[in-house]
């Protein structure tokens, strides 16, 4: 991410918090949906970002009404600038189901003005601000935001709490099924030495035994969303000239001349790579099955 990501993201911010006071009206509006079990309607769900909002909907069912805010793979969460609409969707919801770590800060502050039953995903995990961001990938990740977002359900809907107990034994059902795919690939994948140009799928490859070979002065400068200097992108295509690195992730979302150079750098070596996007892209409506698939090419990789 470079410096000007960091200036939207800020702006992002504070256009989040002016709209604040309109979200907390909103909130009371006689036309909100989510009385759940005390009116017979369904519970009003919103998720930041659209991995998780398929996740919340898997779980709720017939008895959720799910609205994702961001749903398309050209813009990141991080640089997201979220309208006045998207804002007042946090206020009409019973539960609102956001990333953390600061990847979706303007959901966060739109969510904590309402008072819909909040869902972190990164927090479920202990995953704070600062660390890597991107954990709908880590399947410790996924299994503690799916029993948060349906301890949230069972709270806005008690009379359906049975419902929601068997959505979610179904889910964690699915769940273990892609875990013992990422057992199975991992005995290709195990100790394999990986770089890439933007750690999005570091959580996946964790989980697939694999080892973070980026050089340490790109995945530094990465980490500190700074601009990677010539020596540090000179060392990372000497790397993958050199053959210490077996496959290479690439983060589409971040296509730019830099991350031309290392593809560029990884193709004339023979170096695999594993092309993927932070967004779930429109062709996957279930975040399990999208995961599925990354496992499959890592695995073919």
């Amino acid at each position: 991410m470079q410096i000007s990501s960091i200036i939207r993201r800020a702006v992002a911010g504070v256009a989040a918090a002016s709209m604040l006071v309109a979200v907390a009206a909103c909130g009371t509006s006689k036309d909100n949906k989510t009385a759940g079990g005390e009116g017979g309607g369904t519970i009003e769900v919103v998720a930041s970002i659209n991995q998780w909002g398929s996740v919340a909907k898997d779980l709720g069912g017939s008895h959720v009404d799910v609205t994702n805010i961001m749903t398309k793979t050209n813009v990141e969460a991080h640089d997201y600038e979220p309208t006045s609409q998207d804002v007042a969707k946090f206020g009409t919801a019973k539960v609102a189901v956001v990333n953390g770590a600061d990847y979706d800060p303007w959901a966060s502050k739109a969510a904590s003005a309402t008072k819909a039953t909040l869902v972190t995903a990164a927090e479920t995990a202990g995953i704070k601000e600062g660390d890597n961001p991107h954990v709908w990938f880590s399947a410790k990740v996924r299994n503690n935001t799916a029993d948060a977002i349906t301890a949230a359900y069972q709270k806005a809907d008690p009379s359906h709490k049975d419902d929601y107990a068997k959505l979610n034994k179904e889910w964690h059902a699915k769940e273990d099924q892609l875990e013992s795919k990422i057992k199975d690939a991992s005995a290709k994948t195990k100790d394999v030495p990986y770089a890439a140009t933007e750690s999005v799928a570091w959580y996946l490859a964790d989980d697939l035994g694999m080892k973070d070979a980026t050089p340490t002065g790109y995945a530094q400068a990465s980490a500190n969303e700074s601009e990677p200097t010539p020596s540090d992108i000179k060392a990372f295509q000497d790397a993958l000239k050199g053959g210490s690195i077996k496959m290479l992730v690439f983060n589409t979302q971040e296509a730019n001349s830099t991350a031309d150079q290392i593809t560029g750098a990884a193709k004339s070596a023979n170096v695999p790579i594993v092309e993927l996007t932070e967004q779930m892209p429109k062709e996957y409506t279930n975040l399990l099955d999208w995961m599925s698939v990354l496992v499959d090419q890592f695995a073919k990789a």
